[in-house]
């Protein structure tokens, strides 16, 4: 078995699958077929190590039933993370070794600058190695005992470097969200009218920002309204309340709103971010999400003051402020990739190839949540598992499952992510007990991605004798990533 791991022949490449199956027809220049083609060529190849249930077994074991602990070799289809695991276009490669290394003042830097500046309108950019440097620059700075920030729903290290710091760190997702199976076309949005309330109660001046995140990672990759975004805005300003965006799947989000937002059938993907952009006072970007790379990320702001202030963080903690712990070669597929992501072929690609993974399970009568997001399937672990109450984690017990059955690693975002203790010790669970099968960008085919339908069969057959889990080891915070767990 092989994933793609390099491709050629459009810069707007993206590996995927054969959509045989989807309903939808695709317009290919003027002609409507029912076939979505991947809108590329194959180049380069990476092997795929096969293992037996036996083998997967004793993997699983020695790695404490943590998929995070398991080598890369040992997994057959990776679905942890969307997030540095893109397969970069011939392109970007070619923007590598045109990558220059001068320490300050790079041309890749310029590329770069310029090319954010453009996107965003944004005056002020510090580039970093990932997404959690620039909040971490952030959120130091603007956070601490005694502030809140606020959010659609904060992710988990979003949330830790609020909280490392002191800061409150709250979520208020729509009414509709909590509603899995509704098809409801932005249950991503901010709760608005909870948003001035919280702003109220913790006085403006002690909210240290409020955050939409677009796409709504943790509440099932969905996506956010532009509607929802201005009247976000307007509340900050009201208020006046720094008002930041969480911008790494922005062309995914963008690709919905074109899709499902009266107003914007055809206004181009790019345009749309940069609208949803200038309602914005600044922003954070894991460029490993929808800048196609492996490695990088910034952080944009419109006030000279707050960026002079942080500017000073990167220098001390990153790098000079023209690189920020990048070499110049990273710049260049960044540049390159923030153009890349925002064209027709692709993100129609990549969305119904998302969607096919998620109809097909859900087909098979898997709970998930609906309707399907833009970079990854959310199981309801909770729902599949009835029989497993969050205490014993039905969240971490299916991406476990998933591994035995089928080599698949995936994630848990639940109790185990997200859950806390209260002043006895006792867990006070999460809202959701999800699992988040996150696909790779431009990786794999569409047999894999069949393979991973009929491994859910497997799950079905044996979801009532399925038993959970206990933490025998865990950190104060991100859990997720080290934790050490038995079967019960």
């Amino acid at each position: 078995m092989t994933k793609i791991i390099a491709i050629a022949s459009d810069s707007s490449v993206f590996c995927g699958l054969n959509r045989r199956r989807l309903v939808a027809l695709h317009n290919t220049r003027g002609m409507a077929y029912k076939t979505i083609i991947e809108p590329f060529k194959i180049k380069s190849v990476e092997p795929i190590h096969m293992t037996t249930e036996e083998q997967r077994m004793r993997y699983m074991t020695e790695a404490h039933f943590n998929p995070f602990l398991l080598r890369a070799q040992q997994v057959l289809i990776d679905f942890l993370t969307d997030s540095g695991t893109s397969a970069m276009s011939s392109e970007q490669w070619a923007g590598i070794l045109r990558g220059d290394e001068s320490y300050a003042g790079a041309v890749s830097w310029e590329r770069l600058r310029d090319e954010i500046e453009d996107l965003t309108t944004y005056p002020f950019i510090l580039p970093t190695h990932q997404g959690r440097a620039a909040e971490r620059i952030l959120y130091g700075y603007i956070g601490g005992a005694g502030k809140t920030f606020i959010s659609n729903t904060h992710f988990d290290t979003t949330r830790a470097n609020i909280e490392f710091g002191g800061a409150v760190a709250i979520d208020i997702p729509c009414e509709e969200a909590k509603d899995h199976d509704s098809d409801f076309p932005f249950k991503g949005n901010m709760n608005v009218e909870r948003l001035e309330q919280i702003i109220q109660e913790a006085k403006p001046e002690n909210v240290g920002a409020v955050i939409l995140t677009v796409t709504n990672n943790t509440g099932g990759g969905q996506p956010v309204s532009m509607a929802n975004a201005r009247a976000v805005a307007a509340v900050c300003r009201k208020y006046g309340v720094l008002y930041i965006i969480d911008c790494c799947r922005i062309a995914e989000n963008s690709y919905f709103i074109r899709q499902k937002e009266e107003g914007y059938k055809d206004v181009a993907y790019r345009k749309i971010a940069q609208e949803m952009f200038a309602l914005a006072d600044g922003c954070i970007m894991s460029a490993k999400k929808d800048a196609l790379v492996n490695i990088g990320g910034f952080l944009a702001l419109r006030n000279e003051q707050l960026a002079e202030a942080c500017t000073n963080l990167l220098i001390i903690t990153e790098g000079f402020s023209t690189y920020g712990g990048l070499s110049g070669r990273d710049m260049e597929a960044m540049a390159i990739g923030l153009r890349e992501v925002f064209e027709d072929d692709y993100l129609n690609y990549r969305i119904k190839s998302t969607s096919y993974l998620g109809e097909g399970i859900r087909a098979k009568g898997i709970p998930v949540i609906y309707p399907i997001g833009g970079h990854a399937v959310y199981v309801d672990a909770g729902a599949l598992y009835r029989h497993i109450p969050p205490q014993q984690y039905p969240g971490q017990t299916l991406v476990c499952e998933l591994y035995k059955k089928g080599g698949i690693r995936a994630v848990e975002i639940g109790s185990v992510m997200f859950g806390k203790y209260d002043t006895e010790g006792k867990l006070v669970p999460a809202p959701m007990e999800l699992v988040r099968l996150a696909i790779p960008r431009r990786v794999y085919t569409q047999s894999h991605i069949d393979y991973v339908i009929e491994v859910f069969d497997e799950i079905v057959s044996n979801k009532t004798q399925t038993r959970g889990m206990k933490i025998i080891k865990e950190p104060k915070f991100l859990r997720h990533f080290t934790a050490h767990f038995e079967q019960l």
